[in-house]
């Protein structure tokens, strides 16, 4: 019987909607955002920066829920099996496309998911811990060279876009690393600062602090132009890596199916809270440029960009290793 008033009251609310009465009740409980790496990543950062404040809005609960490992597949495939009611949101990046060229099976479909807004972009950067004998990037390839096969570089996971960052620098320079897959940004950043790797690929929001202290040498940025948070910084491109270049991003999406006034009143309060001056002045000098776009620019980059993560995995021979 508990069942069945389950779905009834479903169904009720599915016939409401017409009415808009389920939209104006919402959100009439907890929202969940779902992370697919652990507490301390970027991507972590940003949703508690966005779930403190829908919370302040919606005078609801709004829990970050941290499902690392599995490449993101199991975060991914929470919200593709999610109902569609706008209750259950993901907090993805590019590693939503990429793993659609690393992996012959998914839990998903990237018709699985309803765009909310593309939050942020960032740029890949890569670090070197201080003890390698390294102070800039030809240095670094050049020691790469010499050590074929020897010098570790950690990314935040197997098809993380810094995993894919790691591959197209092989690509370009003709160095072989022995890449090392973390379960998100935070504990890869925390093995490099000890030294158990001797490099990593990750955004630069998770290792922009150690950069600035010095506990870690920045050799490039991935971005077309150096970052505005780090202008000492060079781009790969300037340091010597002709034609590479990497722009990730951050994003809020929800399931597919949810009703469309849902997701504009969720883009709505989200893209207010990313332009405040309050979130500006957290997010900024992280390494965070905030977009804070519609659903269409989310969705587009979905349909264009994909084809660009399959391009470089294609080139570059990455695997989900």
């Amino acid at each position: 019987m508990k069942k069945l008033s389950r779905v009834m009251a479903a169904l009720m609310c599915v016939l409401a909607f017409v009415a808009g009465e389920c939209v104006a009740q919402y959100p009439a409980r907890a929202i969940r955002i779902v992370v697919p790496v652990p507490p301390g990543a970027s991507l972590d950062t940003l949703a508690r920066t966005v779930g403190a404040r829908l919370n302040a809005r919606f005078g609801q609960t709004v829990l970050v829920d941290n499902q690392p490992g599995g490449a993101g597949n199991i975060a991914y495939g929470t919200v593709a099996k999610a109902a569609p009611d706008g209750y259950t949101l993901l907090l993805g990046w590019d590693g939503l496309q990429i793993n659609v060229g690393l992996y012959k099976s998914l839990p998903y479909q990237l018709s699985n998911f309803a765009p909310i807004t593309m939050a942020i972009t960032t740029p890949q950067i890569l670090v070197v811990n201080k003890s390698l004998p390294v102070r800039d990037l030809r240095e670094f390839i050049a020691l790469a060279k010499r050590q074929r096969g020897k010098i570790t570089a950690a990314s935040p996971g197997s098809g993380s876009p810094g995993h894919l960052a790691g591959a197209l620098f092989m690509t370009l320079t003709g160095t072989e690393l022995v890449h090392v897959p973390y379960k998100g940004g935070a504990p890869a950043v925390i093995d490099v600062l000890a030294g158990h790797v001797d490099s990593l690929f990750v955004s630069l929001p998770a290792v922009i602090q150690h950069v600035r202290s010095g506990k870690v040498h920045a050799l490039g940025v991935s971005t077309p132009a150096r970052a505005p948070t780090l202008p000492n910084v060079p781009t790969l491109a300037q340091g010597g890596i002709k034609g590479y270049e990497l722009v990730s991003w951050q994003g809020l999406l929800t399931t597919a199916g949810t009703p469309p006034e849902i997701i504009n009143l969720l883009s709505t309060e989200i893209v207010q809270i990313l332009r405040s001056p309050e979130v500006k002045d957290i997010l900024a000098p992280q390494g965070y440029e905030i977009v804070a776009s519609t659903p269409a620019v989310l969705e587009a980059e979905l349909k264009k960009g994909t084809e660009k993560w399959l391009q470089l995995i294609k080139q570059s021979g990455a695997t989900a290793d």
